[in-house]
């Protein structure tokens, strides 16, 4: 009898177990952007591609608009296991490390290609697990673009900008680009950035055209401009220990589709922005200013200082990483 009891006692454990074995790994993947963004559209493939290559074993969620967590609280729910990717804005990782500051810092690169040299590069790719020692993994930088000015009063030279009220993300780096030229800078979610900018919370923003379109501001915003004078791109990131945790053919599998969806957002940001700031044109809501190569150097000149004061935090050597990729 004994036997007998321990025998169904294991046939039970090892039904549970199988049972438990076949349900597929759920992936929560939360953001704060429109779906039609290349953050909103790279979310999206990695949902598809994992169903095609891993259904039955993984299932991936995904949830854009802040519908789960918004900017305040979306590292927090990726710790607590409340989610399990999440693509912040690279502006928001200065209480986990100095070093991706880098990043803030205004007319820092050239260009995207720029940017891309800088992220494939050795030191580029070991910024991705800088955090990891605080639970937190980065699996890939996504492109969203090189930031506009938006405002309802022209922005032409920096003397324009003094008494705005300019809207910035979580990073101090941001806060003094904008003291720098004269500005007040307020933190805000990007949640609360249209009714901001609609009731005059705050005067201006900047922002790729692509958030500029999708997210309407250019509806509530009389001027942009065509500043390109930061980059607003994303980490991909993971919490660690789930990450880690994870069978080791299905990881491989998942990174090898995260660099695939990787290449297919960074190709198509360029092409989404073109389309949206041409959208804006046609909307005819906001005027597009161009600055001449005189002002543009001038907003640079104006805001370098901030490079210096970041310089120890953020470390030379990374800043020299950064400007060697401007060479082509």
């Amino acid at each position: 009898m004994r036997f007998l009891t321990a025998a169904l006692a294991a046939a039970v454990l090892s039904f549970s177990a199988s049972a438990y074995a076949q349900k597929p790994i759920v992936i929560k993947f939360s953001h704060v952007v429109a779906d039609s963004t290349p953050k909103g559209q790279g979310a999206l493939m990695f949902q598809k591609l994992v169903h095609e290559r891993l259904d039955g074993k993984v299932k991936v969620e995904v949830y854009p608009n802040s519908q789960l967590f918004g900017d305040a609280r979306e590292m927090e729910a990726l710790m607590l296991g409340d989610v399990h990717l999440i693509a912040p804005s690279l502006a928001k990782f200065d209480k986990f490390t100095k070093k991706l500051q880098v990043f803030d810092l205004p007319f820092l690169f050239d260009d995207m290609e720029a940017v891309d040299r800088f992220q494939n590069s050795e030191a580029g790719r070991a910024l991705l697990r800088s955090m990891e020692s605080k639970g937190y993994l980065g699996l890939a930088y996504w492109h969203n673009g090189l930031k506009q000015l938006s405002a309802n009063k022209p922005l032409r030279v920096p003397e324009d900008a003094k008494g705005v009220k300019f809207r910035v993300q979580n990073s101090d780096v941001l806060v003094d680009q904008f003291r720098a030229v004269g500005g007040n800078p307020q933190k805000l979610a990007f949640s609360e950035v249209y009714q901001a900018l609609q009731t005059g919370t705050v005067d201006g923003a900047e922002n790729p055209w692509s958030n500029i379109y999708s997210q309407k501001f250019h509806e509530v915003q009389k001027y942009i401009t065509e500043s390109n004078h930061g980059l607003l791109d994303y980490m991909v990131l993971t919490n660690a220990d789930f990450w880690n945790g994870l069978p080791g053919d299905i990881r491989t599998e998942l990174e090898k589709i995260m660099a695939e969806v990787t290449v297919f957002v960074n190709q198509m940001a360029d092409d989404i922005n073109m389309e949206h700031r041409q959208k804006i044109i046609d909307s005819g809501r906001s005027e597009i200013l161009q600055l001449t190569d005189e002002q543009r150097e001038a907003w640079r000149k104006a805001m370098q200082p901030v490079w210096q004061k970041y310089e120890k935090e953020i470390g030379a050597d990374v800043i020299k990483a950064a400007l060697e990729a401007n060479k082509k």
